[in-house]
């Protein structure tokens, strides 16, 4: 099993890339969430 580097020790654009995907895999879910419901009142 390897060990998980504490995040000090991760370089910037690993951090910012991960921040990056989090916020996008938010937005993804939050309008799938908005298309479902918006569907869902229409009907």
């Amino acid at each position: 099993m390897t060990e998980i580097e504490p995040p000090e020790d991760q370089p910037l654009w690993k951090r910012l890339a991960w921040m990056a995907g989090i916020w996008a895999a938010s937005l993804a879910v939050l309008g799938a969430v908005a298309m479902v419901l918006r569907f869902w009142l229409k009907a």
